[in-house]
């Protein structure tokens, strides 16, 4: 079981959910527990990448919120949970541009928007704390 550091792997996850699916990229060293970053959108990272990242089975990717369901489905749980005569309201955000722009001034306006981000919070780190013990890793805070 190879260890990997909390902080670079929340860093990475950020890194990787903060674009569309496949802009970004995050992958953890199964030797090594280090992490690499790429991005098709900048070559600012300046990073010395190994040669096989992409094609070896000695890196294992790190996932997009949405495949880990962190995206527009932890934000209708969450409606649902605190917010439910706004769900038909939310969900309707969810279907054009914008959403999360609109989501997010909704619970500025119901007073809700700490909640949600605690609720966030909670959520992505129990998502990857479980993606964590699927994949073999230990996950250490260093």
């Amino acid at each position: 079981m190879v260890a990997v550091r909390h902080n670079d792997l929340s860093l990475a996850f950020d890194f990787v959910s903060y674009a569309a699916p496949t802009e970004h990229n995050a992958y953890i060293s199964l030797d090594t527990g280090k992490v690499y970053l790429t991005s098709d959108s900048s070559d600012a990272l300046d990073e010395e990448l190994p040669d096989d990242l992409e094609t070896s089975d000695r890196y294992l990717a790190i996932p997009h919120k949405n495949e880990l369901d962190l995206g527009r489905r932890l934000a209708l749980r969450f409606v649902a949970q605190e917010l439910p005569a706004c769900y038909d309201r939310v969900e309707g955000f969810f279907r054009r541009q914008g959403a999360y722009a609109r989501f997010k001034d909704l619970l500025e306006r119901e007073g809700a928007l700490a909640r949600w981000y605690a609720f966030e919070a909670d959520a992505v780190e129990n998502a990857l704390r479980q993606w964590c013990a699927e994949n073999g890793l230990e996950l250490v805070q260093a």
